[in-house]
């Protein structure tokens, strides 16, 4: 199974780069980019997961219950983007709660940080999709992190997927800079290790992103982003869809481990 997770947030990542923006700016990016998401999944016919921060929600919620309408699940992204204190854990939980009209059993913290385990479990989450165990230099460095899922303190962690051995991620960026055909190979061949594959992404990366004055990306950022990255996200589920793979949310996902733990003590 494959699961696709997808980061709504205000669009800050240009103030990473000296650039300004404001944020109306930020919040119309980011919706433009839903929006296509939305439409793409429709198309296809699968469900994903939206991990979404409460200040996007509280000023976006018709975007969020479309969301719900096309049954997507609603996942906490923190409250801010670009702010984060412990107590966020559980106030963003209960926005996007109130907003939604679902339960939020998930969280995702922004650009994968290290986060409390302990205030994850406090806050009420089930499961966690903080990690991505590799390496990748100025951000983090997780090699001693399990590659699959694992608990800590009774959440169930679910990183981000990495391919066998080398580690390498199949994550945002690799979407954008490495070929389909090497993305394919990879995916394959970590599937076949992991049973299932966990992929994240962002609205943003859905418009074009090649306006290097006004967002200051480097063209490892900017490459193949807007129609040409709902495109190459197109063909990679296409691909995966022929290939007899399958989409779930990570909801469903975590579902179906915790009842396997069940069956396993009945078993006993």
């Amino acid at each position: 199974m494959i699961l696709l997770g997808f980061d709504v947030e205000e669009f800050d990542m240009p103030f990473e780069y000296g650039k300004s923006i404001s944020f109306d700016e930020q919040l119309e990016i980011s919706t433009k980019g839903t929006n296509t998401i939305l439409s793409l999944l429709k198309e296809k016919n699968i469900k994903v997961t939206f991990f979404c921060t409460a200040n996007y929600a509280i000023n976006k919620p018709d975007i969020i219950k479309q969301m719900v309408t096309d049954g997507h699940e609603i996942a906490s992204h923190g409250y801010y983007h670009s702010d984060f204190k412990a107590e966020h854990l559980r106030l963003s939980k209960l926005a996007l709660e109130d907003i939604s009209g679902t339960d939020v059993t998930g969280f995702r913290m922004a650009r994968m940080m290290p986060v409390d385990e302990a205030e994850i479990a406090k806050a009420g989450y089930e499961y966690n999709s903080s990690i991505n165990p590799t390496w990748l230099p100025g951000r983090y460095n997780n090699f001693n992190k399990p590659r699959s899922w694992f608990y800590d303190h009774d959440v169930l962690q679910i990183p981000a997927s990495v391919s066998p051995l080398l580690r390498f991620p199949l994550f945002w960026l690799s979407f954008h800079n490495l070929p389909l055909s090497l993305l394919k190979l990879m995916s394959a061949a970590t599937h076949k290790k992991d049973g299932y594959l966990n992929l994240y992404f962002h609205p943003w990366e859905f418009t074009d992103l090649h306006d290097k004055e006004k967002f200051g990306f480097p063209g490892y950022v900017s490459k193949n982003s807007g129609e040409a990255f709902a495109a190459r996200i197109a063909d990679f589920i296409d691909w995966a869809t022929d290939n007899c793979y399958t989409f779930e949310r990570t909801d469903t996902f975590c579902s179906k481990i915790k009842n396997k733990g069940k069956l396993a003590l009945v078993s006993k």
